[in-house]
């Protein structure tokens, strides 16, 4: 989710929004803070996100 290659939390959440997913679940995050995309589609009831913990 960080840019140039990937898109930033807003993007995401904006994404999801248009296309409507049962489950998210974004990767090759790295160092992007996830909680703020869990903060951006907490209100998407539809939208299961799955985020996996990196070690």
């Amino acid at each position: 989710m960080n840019l140039p290659y990937t898109m930033t939390p807003e993007m995401v959440a904006d994404a999801a929004g248009m296309f409507r997913p049962k489950v998210l679940y974004p990767y090759h995050q790295g160092e992007t803070d996830t909680a703020k995309l869990l903060a951006l589609m907490k209100d998407e009831k539809d939208i299961d996100v799955r985020i996996r913990k990196m070690k």
